[in-house]
């Protein structure tokens, strides 16, 4: 034994870094030349061998020894040799699997769940005599976790300028927001999804058969659960099976309700990477065209605009819609055999279902019909997912953080009819809603502003989307009102976040238009008559010219528009 794998093997007294931590080396023990008896074993050997040779000749004896010492050399051989190509074969593999791991990192540290340095240890002896011993190596990194900007970086230290000081410019505005490069937010697309906590396996229920006697609420698109279904689905578990829409009907899209064509299905299976969605019904808003979109994006990201039949109408009539299904960006997908009579709660499918309509999506940008993009989505992506090491993203309100406050401003806007908001707020007060406090920091709001969300599509966030579908499904079409109560309760169970940005922020990258009706209803712009044409120069009068002798000079007469003046004008040119 060496005192190399005496170094590496850790035994009572600790290991040889913690002894040369401590600055002390034990000295390894060399073997006392003291001489001992023979063994008992040794003797009943050695009269075993004296056995065989009595009844045996040597000669025999020495055939016999050397057959069984070659048959021993040969099984020898063949063990080491499956030993070493073993080994070799996984020294091979763990190469190969830190080679595809380096090569994916981006240039700025990406962290991964699995560091290099952990798989690096695989190769350390664990064996007596100090040799590798062949251990398969774990799989590949399997979660994003995030990464940092590089020290010196102007995000790092960039910070909101403070409100203005004058009193009458308040109100909602865009602020700076520090976006990196549109080649640079390329580059740091996750290679992997991101951890989605405990919740691993998510699957929706379908029905034929619907039961519609429960105890308030539900659709046939919906379903039509009970209470204790719904409390059921909140009690977060490894594999789930959840309603989220589309209950009836094969696939989603197909005999569900919104039903889709199939074409559409299948181009919509085909979007694998970033999808921005959006949706305009009863041609209620004008369809808007991103701008600052880098080539790139438009390559490679899935822009789909879903439009009832109606607005297709008017589409064709007034926006250039033709056989090729395209407004621009925009892929144009015509939805028909809408579940609801109320347009916002159709509005929401697209919105929260998004990863239900585009199954192979990795993320999704969803704006309100109303909103015109700015910023290229690979920007936003980074700066409200990425860096930020989240699953989804939404702005908060304005100007309200509390959801009692939020459905007393809809009640006064009449956005829903007044019992129905009222009903819902004292359900959810029964089962622990309380306002908005300092006490409940760090979150920062409980009402968003929910024209714009970024998400990616991991089961938790997907089940919050489904989650928040029913509540609306179940109670009003206000999101708003629902979005809390959804969100705290699956923290509890998973301390999952999301993250709530400014709506400053958010009104940096989208630019919010009027919708048709309050558009027909302004003022039109005032209309001016074309100015006069101007009136030819005079032409120029010689010295002799009877007319300059006789008009006065400029200031000569103050009277210039006086009786007199013209009176003299007038008879000059007569003569």
């Amino acid at each position: 034994m060496t005192g190399g794998s005496l170094g590496i093997r850790s035994g009572s007294y600790g290991s040889l870094d913690k002894q040369l931590q401590n600055g002390v080396l034990l000295p390894i023990q060399a073997p006392s030349p003291i001489r001992t008896k023979p063994s008992k074993i040794l003797k009943e050997k050695e009269t075993f061998v004296h056995w065989i040779c009595k009844f045996a000749g040597r000669k025999k004896v020495g055939m016999l020894l050397l057959f069984l010492i070659s048959a021993a050399v040969f099984v020898w051989v063949l063990y080491v040799g499956k030993g070493e190509y073993q080994e070799s074969d996984n020294i091979r593999k763990v190469n190969d699997s830190l080679h595809l791991n380096i090569s994916g990192f981006p240039l700025i540290n990406e962290v991964q769940s699995v560091k290099i340095d952990n798989w690096t240890s695989l190769l350390a002896s664990d064996g007596v005599d100090g040799t590798v011993v062949g251990v398969m190596p774990p799989p590949p990194p399997s979660y994003f976790l995030g990464y940092t900007l590089p020290l010196g970086h102007p995000c790092n230290t960039f910070s909101l300028p403070p409100p203005p000081a004058d009193k009458k410019k308040t109100g909602p505005r865009p602020c700076p927001v520090c976006y990196l490069p549109v080649e640079e937010a390329i580059a740091l697309m996750p290679k992997v999804p991101s951890f989605s906590p405990i919740l691993q396996t998510l699957t929706y229920i379908h029905e034929e058969n619907l039961i519609k006697e429960n105890e308030f609420g539900g659709s046939d698109f919906g379903g039509y659960p009970t209470l204790k279904q719904r409390d059921d689905s909140y009690d977060i578990r490894e594999t789930m099976n959840v309603r989220c829409g589309f209950v009836k009907g094969s696939k989603p899209g197909r005999g569900t309700g919104f039903d889709i064509g199939d074409n559409d299905l299948l181009e919509m299976e085909q979007c694998h990477g970033v999808v921005v969605a959006s949706a305009i019904f009863g041609a209620f808003d004008i369809i808007q065209q991103p701008k600052n979109i880098s080539e790139y994006s438009k390559q490679t990201i899935c822009f789909y605009m879903f439009v009832d039949e109606e607005t297709e109408a008017d589409l064709k009539l007034n926006g250039g819609l033709d056989e090729s299904k395209k407004v621009g960006v925009w892929r144009i997908v015509v939805v028909r055999n809408l579940p609801y009579a109320d347009g916002r709660r159709n509005g929401k499918i697209p919105k929260l279902l998004t990863h239900r309509l585009f199954p192979n999506a990795r993320f999704s940008l969803w704006i309100d019909g109303k909103l015109e993009l700015v910023v290229d989505p690979y920007q936003i992506l980074e700066r409200f997912l990425w860096r930020k090491n989240a699953t989804f993203a939404i702005s908060r309100h304005y100007k309200r953080f509390d959801v009692f406050d939020e459905a007393e401003a809809n009640k006064a806007a009449g956005k829903y009819d007044n019992a129905s908001i009222n009903f819902q707020v004292d359900f959810y007060r029964k089962e622990g809603l309380t306002p908005y406090s300092e006490a409940k920091l760090p979150i920062t709001s409980d009402v968003p502003e929910g024209c714009v969300i970024i998400r990616e599509h991991v089961p938790i966030s997907n089940l919050f989307t489904c989650l928040w579908f029913n509540e609306v499904d179940l109670f009003t079409s206000r999101d708003q009102i629902s979005f809390s109560t959804v969100r705290d309760k699956i923290a509890a169970k998973t301390n999952w976040t999301l993250n709530m940005f400014f709506d400053c922020e958010r009104r940096n990258f989208v630019v919010q238009k009027y919708h048709k009706d309050v558009l027909a209803h302004l003022s039109p712009p005032a209309i001016y008559p074309p100015p006069l044409p101007l009136p030819l120069p005079l032409p120029l009068h010689s010295a002799k010219d009877p007319l300059r002798k006789v008009l006065p000079r400029h200031g000569r007469d103050k009277r210039s528009g006086s009786r007199r003046h013209h009176k003299v004008r007038k008879e000059t040119i007569l003569s």
